[in-house]
């Protein structure tokens, strides 16, 4: 009897410590929350509302709506809606990123009753809507300041200070440390989204506040209505309980390098696919943008940064990896840097990059290769025989396949493509037409030109 309990006991002590073994061995998922259902395929809209319209109204965004819809618009991402400081403003209407009020409405862009209607409008157009919010930094003349002296960070003189080496004199930092600040950011956060029904947030400078509050925010957040987090960071670790989405910076570097400076496309599948992009959709989903407000008012249009391979590089941003982004006037061919402290309406007008986002947003939508983060499928490079000059690749997913051959130079290219493992019959974006797709494909290309096929079964 003993000898038959100790064996038992011996066998127990077998499987429990085989069963540790295993688990520890078991792939474990890196993102440990979930996006919303309608993340999964979304492309994304940065809507300026005081240069969108002459009016610069809540109003005035209502109009356009349907425009925006039929472009293949899923997120619209409002910029900051908060009344704006004005001690030590910069320009007349000062910066949208200088909050005064977290729960307020700036009334530069209209009443309550009309973000409602705003609101409301863009949920019945079947979008979403998503507000800017800056938690690093208040306005000189917040409430907070007087009520709570203790939330800034001080400089050594003990004053309150700006954002330390940047040219941010209108505003001053918060200090995350004390919890008191920590309770009042989530619960403005949470008011947005009780009292207007919002989806989410793009979150300003957010690797500049602690990262611990962001993942209690989502928390929070994610206890009212599933809601979509986009941080103005790069930080991979924000995406595991906090963001869904991160800007995708280093792609804009590159293509921006390679319009510019004539640099090889192989820096693009070298240096950044292979390192970023083939990881990346178990653990997030990249913004991928051409112009954003930044880029646009302080370091040029998407003109003169990428000049006469603008198109190129509009296409290969919507059919990598990622979530598109459409800086509001982009469509109309916006080729100036709008001013960012005074008026400076977009002129609205057809454009052929209008069109353009059209076909690659629909195509995005239909293909499911081309969803994002894990829901689309892998980037697969196809090798040719210029690889200097042309980038090409596959993306297939539950029987749709998308193909894209770039020539991302400036020089014409006669280009031999090994299709070996797509052969078969795709239909053309952009001509419409049927193209048939041999063991190797032989193209002569124009600078700048794509091509980019699809098909499903």
């Amino acid at each position: 009897m003993i000898r038959a309990l100790i064996l038992l006991f011996f066998l127990f002590h077998l499987t429990m410590k085989s069963q540790q073994t295993t688990s520890a061995y078991q792939p474990k998922p890196y993102v440990e929350m979930k996006s919303p259902e309608w993340v999964k395929n979304a492309t994304l809209y940065e809507l300026n509302i005081r240069q969108f319209s002459p009016e610069g109204s809540f109003k005035a965004v209502e109009k356009q709506l349907p425009r925006l819809k039929k472009m293949g618009i899923d997120i619209i991402w409002l910029m900051p809606v908060q009344p704006i400081g004005e001690v030590n403003r910069k320009g007349s209407l000062g910066s949208y990123y200088s909050v005064k009020d977290y729960l307020g409405i700036n009334p530069e862009f209209g009443t309550e009753a009309d973000f409602r209607s705003l609101v409301k409008a863009i949920h019945a157009h079947g979008m979403y809507v998503i507000l800017d919010w800056v938690a690093n930094h208040s306005s000189w003349d917040n409430e907070l300041v007087k009520k709570h002296p203790e939330w800034y960070t001080k400089s050594r003189d003990g004053k309150f200070q700006s954002t330390p080496w940047r040219d941010y004199d209108d505003i001053i930092d918060f200090d995350y440390s004390q919890p008191g600040l920590r309770k009042y950011m989530t619960d403005a956060l949470k008011f947005w989204v009780k009292e207007y029904d919002i989806d989410g947030y793009r979150c300003d400078v957010a690797s500049f506040v602690p990262i611990d509050f962001w993942e209690n925010v989502r928390t929070e957040l994610d206890a009212i209505k599933p809601v979509f987090m986009l941080a103005e960071a790069e930080d991979k670790e924000l995406h595991r309980k906090a963001f869904d989405a991160t800007y995708n910076w280093t792609l804009w570097n590159i293509l921006h390098q390679i319009a510019i400076s004539g640099k090889s496309v192989k820096s693009l599948g070298e240096a950044y696919i292979a390192e970023h992009v083939s990881i990346f959709p178990k653990e997030g989903i990249r913004m991928n943008f051409i112009d954003n407000h930044d880029k646009n008012s302080w370091e040029g249009t998407q003109f003169t940064n990428f000049g006469a391979a603008l198109n190129a590089s509009i296409v290969f941003s919507a059919l990598m990896d990622g979530m598109p982004l459409v800086y509001s006037g982009q469509e109309a061919g916006l080729d100036r840097s709008l001013q960012f402290f005074e008026r400076d309406p977009i002129d609205w007008k057809e454009h052929e990059i209008a069109k353009l986002y059209t076909a690659l947003f629909t195509l995005k939508h239909k293909h499911q290769a081309l969803w994002n983060g894990q829901h689309g499928g892998e980037m697969v490079r196809i090798m040719n025989d210029k690889m200097d000059q042309v980038i090409s690749f596959v993306r297939e997913k539950n029987g749709d396949k998308v193909i894209a051959i770039l020539n991302m130079s400036k020089d014409p290219a006669q280009v031999n493509i090994d299709t070996h493992f797509d052969e078969g019959t795709y239909t053309n974006l952009f001509s419409g037409k049927e193209q048939k797709i041999p063991k190797t494909t032989s193209l002569k290309m124009a600078p700048w030109e794509y091509v980019v096929l699809h098909n499903s079964k």
